[in-house]
Order: C-alpha cells, then structure tokens, then sequence
C-alpha cells in the first residue's frame, strides 16, 4: 500500500492512467486463463475481486472513500428523475428473450465478475480519472473520462470475449454515451454507488441475454436507442445542475 501511496501522492492522474492500464491487462489475461481452464470468468473473477479489495482498501486506509463517491448521494431521487433512465438501460439485455446460456456455476462467476467489473469501472473512471483531472477543467475531465472508458471497450476484440468487430463498435459508442451518463450522475450526486450497482447490474444481465435470432439491424437499433437514453439523461443532468463556483 505504500508504493500505492507513493504514485498517488506524485500524480493523481499517472495513477488512475496505472490503475486502467493494470485492469485492462490483468482482467484481459484473466479471461484468456479462464478460456484454457474451460470455466468461463473463473479466474477472471479472482483477479476482480483482488484488485476491488486492493483498491477498496487503499481508499479506506487513506480515508479517501467519500473522496472518490463510495458514499450516500447527495441528491434527492427525485432531482435525479428517479433514475428511470438508467432502469430503461438495464432492461436492454433481455429485449429480445432471456436464456440461460452457460452452466450454473459459470453463469456465478459471470454475474460476480461482472459486478467487480462494475465497481472497479465506476472507481477507476469515474472515481480517479476524473477526480484527478476535475480540479483544472471540469469540462475536459467529463469529456476524457467517458471518452476513455468507450473507447477502453475495444479490448474485447483481443481479450478472447468473442466480440465481433461490428458488435464491439456499437458497444464503443453507447459505451461512450453510458460513460458520459455516469460521469454526470456522479458530478452531480457525488455518489458512485448508484453508478456502481447499474454498471454491475447491466454488465450482469448480458449474461442471460438471448441473442439466438439478433440481427446486425436489431444490434444498431440497440445500440442508438442505448445512445439516445444515456446520452439524453446525461444531458439533462448537466443542463439541470447549478453552476458550481469551485469547478472550472
């Protein structure tokens, strides 16, 4: 936790760089692992749920968490339009049927998975990056943290997950958009919880999507009705919220 502590300390944004590179890498090589073993998200799962107790941790020992959103919103639900937004979000992965596409032990370690894919995301995108850039131009922070989390999905196409290049492409681009819709609901809640438990949610649910009979058409369709939801509630967050004098 020291050497942890040390690179925070120097640069707060070479650290959030350190933490994307090292998920990224390490999530990748658990899912490659997790392919030769024959049990999908098994190791992939263990390297998860390390590196969110390694980060947790360090947060909590710095008295940081309240810092970088694992906290109550400070926001009434209401102000948030009650979230609908993102409930309409979370259905989209059973729009075109639901099936059990694993066996029960996989589909476990998948919805677990998931879920430390979902706090580390939210933690390290949201949390660090934008935090470490936020205090120099607010604007620029919004734009990186969800341009760099859209564009971050493209390593599906080489980490063995079987993403076909059109299919990673539309998850770029509502990817992008979703980032954009967290990144506001933090900036303005100063909460990552509900970011939390929507990405861990959504990213959970695919794992019983039934994509049996999904065509390219239904894919764009998807992907520009995910856009358009995301990208709309995180433009009425930004466009409802008070002006901040602290922020740039």
């Amino acid at each position: 936790m020291s050497a942890l502590k040390k690179i925070f300390d120097k640069s707060k944004i070479w650290f959030a760089v350190a933490w994307i590179v090292a998920y990224c890498v390490l999530m990748s090589v658990g899912d490659a692992l997790s392919g030769l073993i024959g049990i999908e998200k098994s190791v992939t799962l263990v390297i998860g749920a390390v590196l969110s107790a390694i980060l947790f941790r360090f947060l909590y020992k710095n008295d940081l968490l309240s810092d970088y959103g694992l906290c109550a919103p400070k926001t009434s639900v209401r102000s948030m339009l009650c979230y609908l937004p993102i409930l309409i979000m979370l259905s989209a992965n059973l729009w075109y049927g639901v099936a059990l596409n694993s066996s029960a032990i996989e589909t476990a370690f998948c919805i677990l998975a998931m879920f430390c894919v979902g706090f580390l995301e939210e933690v390290i995108f949201r949390g660090l990056l934008f935090e470490a850039m936020r205090k120099d131009n607010v604007k620029a922070a919004i734009i990186v943290s969800s341009v760099t989390f859209g564009i971050g999905h493209i390593i599906n196409l080489f980490n063995g997950s079987g993403a076909g290049l059109l299919p990673n492409l539309l998850q770029i681009v509502y990817a992008t958009s979703a980032g954009f819709m967290f990144v506001m609901i933090y900036y303005r809640s100063k909460s990552l919880i509900v970011c939390i438990a929507a990405h861990g949610i959504f990213n959970a649910l695919s794992v019983f999507a039934d994509e049996t009979d999904v065509t390219i058409g239904m894919q764009i369709l998807t992907a520009l009705l995910l856009t358009v939801i995301t990208g709309s509630y995180a433009l009425y967050l930004a466009f409802s919220m008070k002006d901040n004098k602290n922020d740039s």
